[in-house]
């Protein structure tokens, strides 16, 4: 059983998709909840409700993770307010594609601001938080796209490669005090993904799946809460892929 009692674990990125989930799902195994959110209170406070509406304590702060400043002070609020942090999910980020041609160097620093420098400022902001617990856990959302690549979204698809070698190099700088690792997704039914699965056409993507379906926030969770827990007390260093067996490789 996963059990996360007497813990407080950060989403940055909580309000929403993936991330709201696994607040959710970490509460309902026992965890206290902060979320950092960037600009949806309304979607923020549901979670916040979520939370303690079984039974634990839950506080949300607005921050935009890719400025230090703003992450720093949301960090060292959470750490005031609910106390040492012994789990940190990383879910900021954005989902855009242009080809390359019609890519600019702004869409690209975007990118890269969004998805890579949040992820590094998030554990470098909450490490000091983390590290009088002696016993943390770091789970940073890649995505599928950073393993194989994707054409017309290169530049996300770099952004995640980035963030799973970043995990790796973090996992090692950390031990053993620290885990640190990645779930990869691929397609998932978020606010995020749903332009790009309305375009695409879901009944086509879902047959790319060998599980027959596109994958659910909660499934994602489930990966994310297991990892936070001590039933991953050996697991570092490594991308946990959750994508119904899309991209089986040999």
């Amino acid at each position: 059983m996963v059990d996360l009692n007497g813990r407080h674990i950060l989403v940055v990125g909580g309000s929403r998709g993936i991330g709201a989930s696994a607040a959710r799902m970490a509460a309902e195994a026992g965890a206290n909840v902060s979320i950092v959110f960037r600009s949806n209170a309304e979607a923020a406070e549901r979670v916040v409700e979520a939370v303690k509406g079984v039974g634990r304590e839950a506080y949300a702060v607005r921050a935009d993770a890719a400025h230090e400043a703003d992450m720093e002070a949301a960090a060292d609020a959470a750490f005031q307010r609910l106390g040492p942090i012994h789990g940190l999910v990383v879910s900021a980020g954005v989902f855009e594609g242009l080809s390359i041609d019609e890519m600019t160097v702004e869409f690209w620093d975007r990118t890269m601001a969004q998805n890579l420098r949040s992820t590094f400022l998030a554990v470098k902001c909450v490490l000091p938080r983390m590290r009088p617990t002696g016993n943390g856990s770091i789970v940073i959302y890649t995505s599928t796209a950073g393993q194989r690549g994707s054409a017309i979204y290169s530049a996300y698809a770099t952004s995640k490669g980035a963030q799973i070698m970043f995990m790796r190099s973090m996992a090692k700088e950390l031990a053993p005090s620290i885990r640190v690792n990645c779930v990869a997704p691929a397609w998932t039914e978020t606010d995020m993904a749903d332009a790009s699965l309305t375009e695409l056409g879901r009944e086509e993507v879902a047959k790319d799946f060998p599980l027959g379906r596109i994958g659910l926030p909660q499934d994602v969770a489930g990966a994310t809460v297991f990892l936070l827990s001590d039933l991953a007390r050996f697991v570092t260093g490594t991308t946990l892929t959750v994508d119904g067996g899309m991209d089986m490789r040999g």
